[in-house]
């Protein structure tokens, strides 16, 4: 019997406004996928080879997009998945500390050679309170102050990490608490690269499963409420969105480090997965001018994509020239430096969406950060 994975997906069905539910199979000798539709009890697509998906890809509260059908994975089909795929998956919260802000790119680098995947990322300000709830369990300890202190003095990102023994490899990666016993123990450890001492470390990692499910509940809770607030201004700004192909590519890191290089500031960070109603609405301006409007609707809601807030001098305008020609053909011609020449792929998965009106910059960043975030 060749190896066969089995979840049960869902599909939103736009057209009659349903949630449809489907068994998928995927069989990784050839890369092939069936679907069979739970309710009407039949063959939905049969036995056919699929490039685009990827075994890492499957875990239950992934999404994947299957002939341009964007499907939920809630559940494994069989006990044979489950203990295939799922037994050593595991999500830890992963918070860059304010001295590791400015080296985000990097650290997403490092996140992403390491195998592990971000579902969720959120760049917030805590408030000291905050702070001091997040780090009640050290409340007795001599640094406690200043760690709350320095927790308070400027924004971190919070993210939710998912893969194989995720707990242990990114703990393994951030190297020892202090950072000049990392710089002695492990040199390529993050902390031993970019760290400062034993509160000034770069990023936190959950130390076991029960605290990262605490923790991923105080950053991202799953049930009403909102966690810390964006840390977005909505003055003097421009909206990119890295778009979903290039996450799931790992191209993240290269692109966050790519502007800072520029000398933009990235003044707020969130990913979003977004729904298919708001990418049309989000992209309403282009329906009916831009031919490939069906298509950019299609890829924004294809997988989580990260929106940020941009700031500096004429911000819209400088950096929509920094992200160059929407198609990355020409690009790659005329502007060889800029984003979509060194990132992009066509007209539909070109790295990265950039206002294109100036007046438009604050409008699409509150889309995000106050809309779909509100």
């Amino acid at each position: 019997m060749e190896d066969r994975y089995a979840f049960l997906a869902e599909w939103y069905d736009p057209t009659a406004a349903l949630l449809r539910r489907y068994q998928l199979f995927y069989y990784p000798k050839d890369g092939s996928v069936e679907m069979f539709d739970v309710k009407n009890q039949r063959i939905f697509l049969r036995r056919t080879k699929y490039n685009d998906l990827r075994q890492e890809d499957l875990f239950v509260g992934n999404r994947v997009n299957v002939f341009s059908r964007h499907l939920s994975l809630i559940e494994y089909g069989d006990q044979y998945t489950a203990n295939k795929l799922g037994s050593k998956k595991e999500r830890t919260l992963a918070m860059i500390k304010p001295d590791g802000v400015t080296k985000i790119g990097d650290i997403f680098e490092l996140i992403n050679t390491a195998n592990l995947i971000v579902t969720k990322a959120k760049m917030i300000k805590l408030t000291w309170s905050q702070a001091a709830d997040f780090y009640m369990e050290h409340q007795s300890k001599p640094f406690f102050n200043n760690l709350v202190q320095f927790m308070s003095s400027g924004p971190v990102v919070a993210m939710e990490l998912m893969g194989d023994e995720a707990i242990s490899i990114w703990r393994r990666l951030l190297g020892p608490t202090d950072s000049a016993v990392a710089r002695r123990e492990a040199q390529e450890s993050v902390r031993a690269q970019f760290g400062t001492d034993g509160i000034k470390n770069v990023a936190h990692g959950s130390d076991s499963v029960a605290a990262a499910a605490r923790e991923l509940e105080f950053f991202f809770p799953s049930t009403m409420g909102h966690g810390p607030s964006n840390t977005a201004i909505f003055t003097d700004c421009t909206c990119c969105i890295i778009k979903p192909h290039a996450i799931s590519e790992g191209l993240t890191g290269k692109i966050l480090n790519s502007i800072s290089a520029a000398g933009f500031e990235i003044s707020a960070l969130q990913m979003f997965n977004m729904e298919r109603a708001n990418a049309e609405e989000f992209y309403e301006v282009y329906k009916g001018v831009v031919t490939e409007y069906p298509s950019i609707v299609t890829e924004l809601c294809s997988g989580p994509c990260m929106a940020l807030e941009i700031r500096g001098t004429d911000t819209p305008k400088t950096f929509r020239e920094f992200c160059g020609p929407a198609n990355p053909e020409i690009a790659r011609h005329l502007r060889p430096t800029t984003l979509r020449a060194l990132y992009g792929k066509d007209k539909v998965q070109n790295a990265v969406h950039c206002t294109d009106l100036p007046e438009d910059g604050v409008l699409e960043v509150q889309y995000f950060f106050k809309i779909l975030d509100g």
